[in-house]
């Protein structure tokens, strides 16, 4: 018996000799940091501005009305979905696909992806964003948008673009 290969890691960050206290703990009781009015909730449980643009990590958490966008891609980003619980759909590029808890969709840069939750049944899922771009302006520019904002058609594309959201 032996070890396995040893695959590179990525060069050091930390260069101190002894740690530091820096742990975030996030309880699971913390109210939402978005409320959407059909009973969707966002957690942002971790995003990019705290991981130094590593990842971003988000609990999403389904109300009883289907929501959630159609096909589209990412240029800048891969996106990852891990469900908790409920059932959702996910498009895969190919077919809507449906997922349960356990279940990990990973999705890289350029994968056209969607994703559904199955009416009237609550769900919850783990958003996972790398590299860490900042989601947060994009879910509050949605709740916006619900909330009667109307944009300029250039406006709402430039929102679309900048967020590195492009629907087909």
């Amino acid at each position: 018996m032996s070890f396995p290969p040893f695959l590179p890691y990525p060069p050091p960050r930390y260069d101190g000799t002894d740690g530091e206290v820096s742990a975030t703990l996030r309880r699971a009781d913390a109210k939402p940091d978005l409320e959407y009015p059909n009973g969707v909730t966002v957690d942002y449980l971790a995003t990019g501005a705290s991981t130094d643009g590593d990842y971003g990590l988000y609990r999403w958490s389904f109300g009883p009305e289907e929501t959630g966008p159609g096909p589209h891609f990412h240029r800048a980003v891969a996106e990852s979905f891990y469900v908790l619980t409920g059932q959702v759909r996910i498009y895969n590029g190919d077919e809507w696909v449906t997922t349960g808890p356990g279940d990990f969709v990973h999705v890289p840069a350029g994968g056209l992806h969607g994703f559904r939750n199955v009416p009237g049944e609550p769900a919850s899922m783990l958003l996972h964003f790398t590299p860490g771009a900042p989601r947060e302006g994009y879910f509050e520019g949605l709740l916006a948008l619900r909330d009667g904002f109307r944009p300029s058609e250039d406006e709402l594309a430039e929102f679309y673009r900048h967020h590195d959201n492009y629907w087909v």
